[in-house]
This record gives C-alpha cells, structure tokens and sequence, in this order.
C-alpha cells in the first residue's frame, strides 16, 4: 500500500482518519520532523495522544500503542484490513505467465553463471559469495512475462537501495551457448552494468532461473536475498492494487550517496571478517568426525564458509550447526556424500554452489582403511578401500574443478587449491595394509597428474601425507580402529594390548606423538598461502618419513 501509487486514497478508503499518511520524505532527521508535526496535528484534531498506526510512502508502517499488548492489537487490526484488500487482488503470477527453463538447465546455468559473477563481481581480489534464490517470489518475477520490466523500473524504498543497490542486473542468456561463451557474455552484462548504473549489481536476476544475491560473506548475500525478496512481494502487492510507486531519481540519487549508506557498506565490509582463508568456501569431505570434521572447524574459525560432507548426514548436520552457533548464520552447509558415486558427488557440488556461488578450497579428506595381509584380504574389501580413497578423490576433482575453472576465467588473478589429505602410507610401503598404502601411492600420482593438467585453469592441486592421528577415531574406535585391526591381525609383534599396538607406533616417530589436527592445518594454509607450489606431497610426519 505504501508503495502503491494510489496508496494514500486507498488507506483512507479503508482506515479513513484513523490513520496519518506521511508522503516521501528523504530518511533519518527530516523524516522525523515530518512525522512529529503531521502526529501532532493529528492528535490535536482528534483529541487523542497517539494515532494508532503511520503510513509512510515508500518506507513502511508505524504501530503505535500504550503497551505491548495494545500493539499488537493494533498491528492484527490493521494488517489484517490491508491483508483483506490486497489478497483479494493479488495474482497467482502477478508479473505474468511463468516460464521457467527445464530442471537440467537450471542446473548447468548455475554451474556456470554463479562461479562466474563470484570471479566478475569480485573486488580487491577477493571473491563474493553468491547465493540463489528460487522461492515462488523469485520465480515469478525472474520468470514472468513481465519480470524484467517492472524489475528494471527503479527501487522501492531506501533499504532496497542501502542493502541490494537500486538497479538489479537482469541476465537472459542463451542455455545453448558453450560454458566460455556464457561467461564472456556475463562479463559484458556486469561491465554494461557498471558502466550505466556507476556500481556492481548486489541482486542478478537470471530469467528463467531465480535471483542471484551478492555478498562479502554469506550473511551479506542472504540479507541482500531477504530484502529483495520483500521488495518482490511490494512490487507484485502494489501492482495488484493498480500500479507502483518508485523512487523519484532524485530521492534515490540521495539514498545512493547519503553518508549511512557508506557507513554501512564500511561496517558490511569489515563484517567479513579476517582470518587466513576469510571469505573462502571451503568443502571438505568426511568431514562429520576426526580428522574432516576438525578441519571444518578449523577453517570456519579462520574465516571460510565450509561445507560439511559425508554419508553420516545426521553426524555433518549436527557439526554444522555448532559451527553456525559459533560462527553465525550460514557460516556451514551439511551435505549427504558417496564419495564413490558420481551422481552423489555432482549433486553436493551444486548443494555448495547453490548456496555459496562457487568453491574455493576442496579438501578431499575422505578415507577408509581395512588392513590385513595380501594373502588373506578379501577382493571386496581391496575394492571397497580403493574406491573410496582412489576413485573418490578422483570424482571429487572432476566435478570440482569445473567450477574452480570457471571463476578463474572470470578472474584469472584468484587461484583455487584442491588438496588430498593422503597419508605416510603414500610415501612408503606399509606392511600388511598394501591395499591403502596402495590407494595412497595412487593418491598423489593423481595429484601430480591433476596438478599438471589444471595448472592453466588456476587450481593448484597438493597433497598433505600426515603421520599418524592417533587420537582420532580411524585409531582409537574400540571396535573398528586400527590400533584393534593391527592387534588382531598381528602387525605389530610381541603386542598383547592395544595400548602396545599404541606404543610401538609413537616410537616409530622422532618427535614422540602421533599427528593432530593443528600440524595439518598449518600445512593447509602453508598451500593456500603459497601461490608457487602444485603437485607436491608434503609429508607432515613428525620426521617419521622424510621427502627423498
């Protein structure tokens, strides 16, 4: 209604003076004035010391009242008379017909356009993080007959313009073109943009598939999302009640360069946080307990958005939400995985696109072991260890680096890193347990073959060979560990306990410990921070095994 052009006729058909309608005035001191001197001509005129309620012109509404029971009185009295008015009105597509592109286009769309505005719209060499929208709201005004106009007509109200900017970008692109044609067209579309609009679009509306946010961090895009996602309902209410009201050029020019809008992008800006991988997005595989889980944690506190994968979705569901807890609102993603099936792998990567716009860093951590001797493994077992930690690292790159490649094309100074955190075991033989020292060995001769082949797509591609997390589940678990399996298989001689299994092996080590999860994220962000190093292994072994 306050965003209608015939808004004020209509609140005094249906609240007649009961109400104050404020026409437009420009935000903060001048709007308050305005509101004292039309109150208290109101309440003069009426005999009353407050008006139950205020409507401002393209700003909103003021409930008033003694108490907070009084308003909320107030509040279900009145928006239930303009809920009556409006719903009576409203369309079921109120930008006209729907037409949406079919599931699978959507899906390579994505895959596409979302790495690239991450690269495109990225300032001071840090990526934006880039978040779809594909809510009925969405939808209707993305992939109506009408969408881009009434899109494209200007902003509604000053928090349209403070959080989304005023000029959305609107994109039609052909879903035919080749994956590097798309791309070229987008970065045309951003550089008319800018050239046209003086800034970088915060709202990207691709017809045919949703809204596009953009954020420095996730809670900045989500915010942009939310508060577009408002305007869109605006627009289809206003429209409705017969047609919508802008801003006047002059006004929004004003919002565009008032100094609290400033304020806010420095206070957005410096809400992104520091930290050695801030603003990055992270996915980690395994990663709902030991080794995987502890490096989310870890990356999360040092700034990155990660996504938690791993068959136990409950286990990365629960992690995710502590890292929320700590670190805030959409700060981690939770992610059903089978490392070994393509399609399961394919599908968490459009999980972690769909939310963040792109990938950054993927840590490929998933790992199984099932030790015993070459005479008596089962093939089943041997297929079984190889498949997870051979065949799952290579589908993890496979579908990753596509995505990783895309927004190095749209910003060729930012590098991406896939690193494996493979194992001693793929540096030397180990005695009885030739099925995943094999599968290691293979391991990093992946990684020397990714690294040379995705070098001309900026991805760097390493691997971290950690000694032993004796701490950690894939060890100590009383059933299933390996300090069990080595006992009972007879790997190490003379051991009656597990705590001699235990023994022996921090005697193998120089530095007397097993590996922990601190010793390998210096080694994770020794690779991020270091732009001159693909195809390494780098052992982080407590000298147990050296580099030769």
């Amino acid at each position: 209604v306050t965003c209608c052009l015939d808004g004020e006729k209509i609140a005094r058909d249906i609240f007649g003076d009961d109400i104050i309608w404020v026409p437009y005035v420009t935000p903060g001191f001048l709007l308050a004035k305005e509101i004292r001197t039309l109150h208290e001509k109101w309440c003069t005129k009426n005999g009353k010391p407050f008006a139950p309620a205020i409507l401002m012109a393209n700003h909103g509404l003021i409930i008033c009242g003694d108490t907070p029971e009084e308003i909320h009185a107030n509040t279900a009295a009145i928006v239930d008379k303009l809920d009556k008015v409006v719903e009576t009105r409203l369309s079921s597509e109120p930008f006209g017909v729907i037409d949406p592109h079919e599931p699978e286009v959507q899906s390579r769309l994505l895959r596409i356009i979302a790495p690239a505005l991450r690269g495109l719209l990225a300032e001071n060499g840090r990526l934006k993080t880039i978040t779809l929208d594909t809510s009925a709201d969405a939808l209707a005004i993305a992939c109506g007959a009408d969408g881009r106009s009434v899109a494209e007509a200007g902003p509604l109200t000053p928090d349209q313009i403070v959080y989304c900017t005023s000029w959305p970008l609107w994109i039609d692109l052909d879903p035919v073109s080749a994956d590097q044609d798309l791309v070229e067209d987008l970065r045309t579309a951003v550089t008319t943009h800018v050239e046209d609009k003086g800034s970088l679009p915060r709202i990207i509306i691709v017809k045919g598939l949703g809204i596009l946010a953009s954020g420095e961090t996730i809670s900045n895009a989500l915010t942009a999302a939310d508060v577009y996602r408002d305007a869109v309902r605006i627009m289809a209410g206003a429209r409705a009640l017969g047609n919508i009201s802008y801003l006047p050029d002059e006004h929004r020019i004003f919002i565009e360069n008032w100094e609290v809008e400033a304020y806010r992008k420095k206070i957005s800006i410096a809400a992104a946080g520091s930290g050695r991988v801030a603003g990055k997005i992270a996915l980690v595989t395994g990663a709902a307990q030991g080794f995987g889980l502890e490096i989310a944690q870890y990356l999360a506190a040092e700034g990155a958005h990660v996504v938690l994968t791993d068959l136990n979705l409950e286990g990365a569901r629960s992690a995710a939400l502590e890292i929320e807890k700590t670190h805030g609102k959409g700060r981690a993603l939770a992610v059903k995985l089978n490392v070994t099936d393509g399609e399961s792998v394919a599908a968490a990567m459009e999980s972690c696109v769909r939310l963040y716009g792109g990938l950054d860093i993927l840590i490929a951590n998933a790992g199984v072991v099932k030790a015993g001797s070459v005479k008596e493994i089962s093939e089943r077992d041997f297929d079984f260890v190889s498949a997870v930690n051979y065949k799952g690292y290579f589908l993890c790159v496979q579908n990753a680096a596509p995505i990783m490649s895309i927004q190095n094309r749209a910003c060729p100074s930012v590098w991406s890193d896939i690193i494996q955190i493979n194992s001693k075991s793929g540096l030397q033989g180990s005695n009885r347990n030739g099925a995943y020292a094999g599968s290691k060995f293979g391991g990093i001769g992946l990684t020397q073959s990714f690294a040379l082949e995705l070098v001309e797509d900026g991805i760097k591609v390493n691997a971290i060979c950690p000694g032993n997390f004796f701490d950690g589940p894939l060890w100590s678990d009383p059933e299933t560990g390996l300090f069990v399996q080595y006992l009972s298989s007879g790997k190490v001689e003379g051991a009656k306990t597990v705590e001699d299994v235990k023994r022996a092996y921090e005697k193998k080590v120089p530095m007397g410990r097993g590996c922990t999860t601190p010793d390998v994220m210096n080694a994770i962000y020794y690779i991020v921070d270091q732009n001159y190093e693909t195809g390494q292994a780098i052992p982080v072994t407590g000298g147990q095994v050296m580099m030769n």
